[in-house]
């Protein structure tokens, strides 16, 4: 791929090590455990060589391996509902509205089944590796050139594309922002946050998190991080090396944004937002105002995931596959588990159940007690 024929990718992990060697991470702490979580059930589904996303929808889970399995498992007891394999490497996936699912192979090609049955294809002009989005009986798939595809989910006819002329030539190697709030489609362009009409692909909102600043590309590299979060009306979401926010999604407006340089997702909820720098400090920050409510710097360099926010929880994964569960009213640890290795992507918690996927190929269940 060509500066000319389309984005340039750029890791989020050299970017946050440029210009200087390794740093050592923290050990982990010593801490009595005030908590217990136990595993429901777990599931080998493949391993992940990149970002993969999970799509929980109708008390199911739709879970991809970079090899080509996509498998759908019963959330409330692990079992197995369909597999399929799409006879290529995934680099993005999975969308799933519980009853269809899409990925996107490194061929570039969107594969749509329904209830596992490959459905159709299609070839798209450039490399995805955000998870499409299925809603509406739509499918909706973003290219890393930041432009926006539709189709229709049963026949797989092309409805409409959205592209931002003028964008960066360098993209994030990162899941971007492909979301749905209400009957409006949510989009990341660089550091901007748009929402648009899903039946005709045109701009309702935008909302900036932020102006870049740098003396060349790379610096000025502030790509939305996804997936965004909500916190009741809000949108929150990171813009690499740029800052937190949230957006009032009734009004298409910043509330708020926080300076912050990091490369992973956030949680939140009705009361707080949180997520990990780039040295991976967890800040709280306040969900209406955005004032910080603590921060803790005893995973740093840790490499922390994505986290999420579990009744008056946060769950977070490192690098070594240690899940970390903090209180969330103050960021002391009260347990931790090993999982087979790091995680995959972000959790995502149904009916009170925590589900984390990790690089290793293990799909896990918990539940606190």
């Amino acid at each position: 791929m060509t500066w000319r024929a389309g984005a340039v990718l750029v890791a989020a992990a050299v970017l946050a090590g440029c210009g200087s060697s390794k740093p050592k991470p923290a050990d982990l702490e010593s801490f009595k455990p005030s908590q217990t979580v136990r595993t429901l059930w777990s599931v080998r589904v493949g391993k992940a060589e990149g970002p993969m996303s999970l799509a929980v929808s109708n008390g199911a889970v739709a879970v991809a391996s970079t090899d080509g399995q996509i498998v759908s498992i019963d959330t409330a007891t692990g079992r197995e509902r369909w597999k399929a394999d799409v006879g290529a490497k995934i680099s993005a996936g999975v969308g799933s509205d519980g009853r269809y699912a899409a990925i996107v192979t490194t061929d570039n090609e969107l594969v749509v089944l329904d209830a596992g049955k490959p459905l159709w294809r299609d070839r798209l002009p450039g490399r995805v590796i955000t998870a499409p989005l299925v809603a509406g009986e739509r499918v909706f798939v973003q290219s890393v050139d930041r432009s926006v595809r539709a189709y229709d989910a049963q026949d797989g006819r092309w409805l409409w594309n959205f592209q931002r002329p003028g964008t960066d030539p360098l993209a994030l190697a990162q899941s971007g922002v492909l979301a749905a709030f209400r009957d409006t489609l949510v989009v990341g362009v660089g550091s901007r946050l748009i929402g648009l009409d899903p039946l005709r692909g045109t701009a309702r909102s935008e909302a900036s998190l932020g102006l870049p600043r740098g003396s060349n590309e790379v610096e000025r590299l502030s790509d939305l991080v996804g997936p965004p979060v909500r916190s009741e009306d809000d949108l929150c979401v990171r813009a690499f090396q740029l800052s937190v926010g949230c957006v009032d999604m009734n009004r298409g407006t910043l509330r708020w944004s926080r300076p912050q340089a990091g490369y992973q997702g956030l949680a939140a909820d009705d009361r707080i937002v949180v997520g990990a720098d780039s040295a991976d400090r967890l800040t709280a920050w306040r969900a209406e105002s955005g004032e910080v409510v603590w921060r803790i710097d005893r995973f740093q360099h840790r490499a922390l995931s994505t986290p999420a926010l579990w009744g008056g929880l946060i769950a977070v994964g490192d690098y070594d596959g240690q899940l970390h569960f903090l209180s969330s009213s103050d960021g002391r640890t009260v347990a931790r588990i090993s999982l087979d290795d790091a995680l995959s992507g972000a959790p995502r918690i149904v009916d009170g159940t925590l589900l984390v996927a990790t690089r290793g190929g293990t799909l896990y269940a918990l539940r606190a007690q």
